[in-house]
């Protein structure tokens, strides 16, 4: 894999540049030393706190929280009954996946059943499209700043109430800002993209609305280390969606407006949920800068608002894109576009089980290890990237037959499943970019595939699908390589990860989960 062994070289060259800068010998010795001060007995709470492990960077010594404490404990410190345990939340959160995307595919059959066919299902389909197009893109980057806050506090022994209402105010004022913008391009929005239907237009107003409290619950959740409230929050959405989906049909609505608000309303079932058991409960600690909870705030919304419209710009380019009489094939390649994310939801499981682990060797200079795993991470992608293109091509057809009742050609799902598999790829360097504390790299890369999009789709052909097919293929490619650059860049440059840089990594999947 030439990727892999570009990565391969540079991570050797960044190993022997920290191994001329540090002193191996010496920072034994103190590790060693802050790891024997915290086996006495009778340490009070301030001395824990500042006998916690720690990991280097730039030279200076930085606290992990107690969620992260785990990535450098000595080996004797960890479980001997488990050579490599599961990180802390890989299955809750793992289940969480899992029911999120089963519930995907499960409201799309049972949505179209009860309308009646594929043409009046359009509209909701497109109201799915338009809203995981927005909805991660503004505010997944607010979960992640949550996040590294809380957990940057909780290294500190420091209550995190008054960083969760700086972002609960940043979160306000976003939403309303996107809001009064969607609200002023109202008459194009809903003529042109829901064909008149002014019901989906005030659906997506509060489907985007509600993911804010949602993704604010998620970002408290995983910086507190509450990792089953996260996991509810996520698979909640998706079951409730469902049931609701279910209920309308077995009353016989045959409307398009309450499956509409179904998807709407169905996320802030789990935000209640874990909201009234206390979940979301947070100490009073010492004021908020708005600088503590916005330090990469500009690139990761930069980068997670282009990485959320490309992986849902292929419907919505279709639906502006088509003429009246091509409503159901719309709905069908949306259909296709769903089915071709198969191999991101699996990417994700691995992400949940892999990198918390190269977190943990990358904060203890392990980096023979960090680049076995790391290799591992990417040859998984290519493996799962791979099955997913050759899946499509031979078994796609018959699959979305028995699960849509539509037709698309073995062509289609192979070009949708490559797009799907460079997009994984992209993904997977752009969090180690992020890792390596290099926001405004992954910014610019997501910018230039979406532009790579837009130019490929307007020029390639005169066919609409595979104009579009062409454009996702190729603003994948684009990030593709401009992450390559950027992670050799960071490589050769020396870059280190922080505990803050790895959180955001580690949550960055700017797509419906």
């Amino acid at each position: 894999m030439p990727i892999a062994m570009a990565v391969d070289r540079d991570l050797r060259i960044s190993q022997r540049r920290r191994r001329r800068t540090y002193n191996d010998a010496d920072l034994r010795d103190q590790r060693e030393n802050e790891y024997e001060g915290t086996a006495h007995v009778g340490v009070s709470a301030v001395d824990a706190t500042a006998l916690r492990p720690r990991v280097w960077v730039h030279g200076h010594v930085t606290s992990l929280p107690d969620s992260l404490v785990h990535l450098v404990a000595p080996p004797d410190e960890r479980s001997s009954t488990s050579r490599v345990p599961l990180p802390e939340g890989t299955i809750p959160v793992g289940i969480g996946l899992l029911v999120a995307g089963l519930a995907s595919f499960a409201f799309l059959r049972v949505g179209k059943n009860a309308l009646g066919g594929d043409e009046a299902f359009s509209p909701v389909l497109s109201l799915w499209f338009a809203t995981f197009a927005l909805a991660p893109g503004f505010f997944l980057p607010l979960e992640q700043e949550l996040g590294r806050a809380i957990s940057a506090r909780r290294a500190l022994g420091q209550g995190a109430r008054p960083v969760v209402r700086k972002v609960v105010q940043l979160g306000g004022a976003l939403a309303a800002i996107v809001v009064v913008i969607i609200l002023l391009a109202s008459p194009w929005i809903t003529k042109s993209y829901f064909g008149g239907d002014w019901v989906m237009l005030i659906s997506l107003v509060i489907a985007f609305a509600s993911y804010a409290p949602v993704h604010l619950a998620r970002g408290i959740a995983s910086g507190s280390g509450r990792f089953r409230a996260y996991a509810v929050v996520m698979g909640a959405d998706g079951a409730v969606r469902v049931l609701l989906c279910i209920v309308l049909a077995i009353i016989g609505m045959n409307t398009v407006g309450p499956y509409g608000m179904a998807v709407a309303l169905a996320p802030l079932a789990g935000f209640f949920y874990v909201y009234a058991r206390e979940q979301l409960h947070t100490e009073d600690g010492p004021p908020a800068s708005w600088r503590e909870v916005t330090p990469n705030l500009g690139w990761l919304l930069l980068g997670s608002v282009f990485a959320a419209g490309l992986v849902n710009a292929g419907p919505v380019a279709a639906t502006l894109m088509a003429d009246e009489n091509q409503k159901d094939l719309v709905t069908q390649f949306g259909y296709g576009v769903l089915l071709s994310r198969i191999p991101l939801f699996l990417f994700q499981a691995v992400q949940a089980a892999l990198l918390p682990r190269l977190a943990r060797l990358a904060a203890r200079n392990e980096f023979d290890e960090f680049r076995s795993g790391f290799r591992k991470l990417l040859v998984i992608v290519a493996a799962v990237g791979s099955a997913g293109i050759v899946g499509g091509y031979l078994f796609g057809p018959w699959v979305i037959d028995k699960m849509y009742q539509v037709e698309l050609s073995s062509r289609t799902l192979a070009m949708l499943a490559l797009g799907s598999a460079l997009y994984m790829f992209a993904l997977a360097l752009a969090q180690a970019v992020i890792a390596l504390n290099g926001h405004a790299l992954v910014g610019v890369g997501w910018g230039l595939g979406m532009a790579a999009f837009v130019v490929v789709t307007w020029l390639s052909s005169d066919n609409l699908f595979r104009r579009i097919e062409y454009g996702l293929v190729a603003s994948s490619v684009a990030a593709l390589i401009a992450f390559v650059i950027s992670l050799r860049y960071k490589l050769r440059t020396g870059s280190v990860p922080t505990n803050e840089s790895l959180m955001e990594a580690i949550i960055d999947m700017p797509f419906e989960s």
